[in-house]
């Protein structure tokens, strides 16, 4: 039985985590939709849960999330920290499929790495975060689905263009199979 929570597992979440708050916390743009901004931190955990599977990203996305609600001092919004596990969690579970682990992300990985996160993005911010915004907070559905289209437009686009090139960086930088034979 393969372990699921390895040592690599545990230091991808803490690494993980830290760099989803800082992106999040400190290079989000604001949008003019209230409490909805532009950012970057949903490529990097795209990224992080291919690269090391569906538990640490639902992690990474979970901690990350609540770390940068609780850092601006007006308490943790559950719903939304919630959705980016989630998101880490489907694009963990599309790890397999996509091949980033096996250097093999090419046209059908970029492909297959950009309909994952569109799903997860759509599937996040259209019914989990304001399906739980409903449900814990009891908030008005029309200020929901504004900040849900917001948010899940602008980080299908961060995504698609952070994410991807995180990965074809990641791909690229891996040595090749072969490069590290030792001379006999």
């Amino acid at each position: 039985m393969k372990k699921n929570f390895s040592v690599k597992t545990v230091v991808a979440t803490g690494i993980g985590a830290a760099l989803f708050f800082v992106l999040g916390r400190f290079v989000a743009i604001p949008s003019p939709v209230p409490n909805t901004t532009v950012s970057i931190q949903y490529g990097l955990l795209a990224f992080m849960a291919a690269a090391f599977g569906p538990v640490a990203g639902l992690l990474i996305g979970f901690i990350g999330h609540a770390l940068i609600d609780f850092s601006w001092g007006w308490g943790v919004w559950w719903s939304w920290v919630i959705a980016s596990g989630v998101f880490g969690l489907i694009m963990g579970l599309m790890s397999k499929k996509i091949g980033l682990t096996e250097g093999k992300f090419g046209k059908k990985g970029v492909v297959l790495f950009n309909l994952a996160q569109i799903v997860g993005h759509l599937i996040c911010w259209g019914a989990v975060a304001p399906a739980l915004d409903v449900l814990i907070y009891n908030e008005p559905t029309d200020k929901l689905l504004l900040q849900g289209l917001v948010a899940g437009a602008a980080n299908i686009v961060t995504t698609a263009i952070v994410g991807t090139l995180i990965c074809l960086a990641y791909v690229a930088a891996r040595p090749k199979e072969g490069s590290l034979r030792q001379e006999e």
